[in-house]
């Protein structure tokens, strides 16, 4: 197969020229170049139409040997590992398993699960957020190896960050919020822990599988306390009819599944607000997000 008959999605297009700019278009233009190598390397024959997300492009595959899997590419990124050495430590247990993977330009062959049903299909939120909590339970089991970024080292940055951001904040009352965000934060982060994260496991990031009910896809490794895992499952599907009894029901049941302690998932999780929030002053926002001050408010409201 030829580069030419891969068509890349214009909205992995645009995610890469947004968020990264010339580098972005840089590698937008040689992806399907790279593809159609590995295709030919690894003696893989394509088996479906080419999926993508924000920084990666997915082709479903079939190998030599009949396994169906996706060929996964992304960007290679100097502040992160890539996906393959964690998919390469849990070995497949609670995620998707890595069966070959190219150091060089992160290029990796997974196992395949099915794109067309995600946690988003379980209609009772519990039952759905209880699936995660588990997940983490065994994904935060590992630990991390030495090479994964580390959680105190991002929320020492964040803690340095917070008052220059506070400033460039519309609303002083809110400029003041994200510094206490900061300081609780601060409370915790000198034991920031050595498990190896997800950082990223939301409703989308769950596919059913053949030999599990589900497994996570599309991990962002990083070596931390699991405590730091909830925001992504309390944000997910928002409810504005009831917000804060869903996000308090939520972060009830993931602290019960995962034997969290509940002040410091507490503060874990207004620390992973507080990233959020640091992300969209950097971009140009001069106002928090409602939603983030919700989740905020309800993990960290006694009784």
């Amino acid at each position: 197969m030829t580069a030419d008959e891969i068509v890349v999605p214009p909205a992995l297009v645009a995610a890469q020229v947004r968020f990264r700019g010339d580098a972005g278009r840089a590698w937008v233009d040689g992806v399907a170049r790279t593809a159609a190598e590995f295709l030919d390397r690894w003696r893989l024959r394509r088996d479906g139409p080419t999926r993508s997300g924000v920084a990666g492009l997915v082709l479903p595959v079939i190998t030599a040997d009949g396994t169906r899997a996706v060929l996964k590419l992304q960007d290679t990124d100097p502040d992160h590992p890539g996906e393959g050495l964690a998919l390469r430590t849990w070995h497949g247990d609670g995620a998707a398993r890595l069966l070959r993977e190219d150091p060089e330009t992160w290029t990796l062959l997974i196992e395949r699960l099915d794109p067309d049903r995600d946690l988003r299909s379980v209609d009772d939120d519990e039952a759905a957020v209880r699936v995660i909590a588990l997940l983490l339970n065994r994904l935060n089991a590992h630990t991390a190896p030495p090479e994964i970024p580390r959680l105190a080292d991002k929320a020492a940055l964040m803690i340095e960050d917070t008052p220059g951001a506070a400033a460039r904040l519309a609303d002083p009352a809110e400029g003041a919020v994200l510094r206490r965000w900061a300081a609780m934060l601060a409370e915790v982060a000198g034991d920031a822990g050595d498990r190896l994260l997800h950082w990223d496991l939301h409703y989308e990031n769950v596919l059913a599988a053949d030999r599990e009910p589900w497994l996570a896809i599309d991990p962002k490794p990083l070596a931390g306390d699991p405590g730091f895992e909830l925001w992504p499952a309390l944000w997910n599907r928002w409810d504005t009819a009831a917000p804060e009894r869903r996000v308090r029901r939520r972060f009830d049941l993931m602290t019960e599944v995962m034997g969290l302690d509940r002040q410091r998932a507490a503060a874990w999780t207004v620390g992973r607000t507080l990233q959020n929030a640091l992300w969209s002053i950097e971009d140009g926002e001069r106002a928090l997000d409602p939603v983030e001050l919700t989740i905020a408010a309800v993990v960290t409201r006694r009784g």
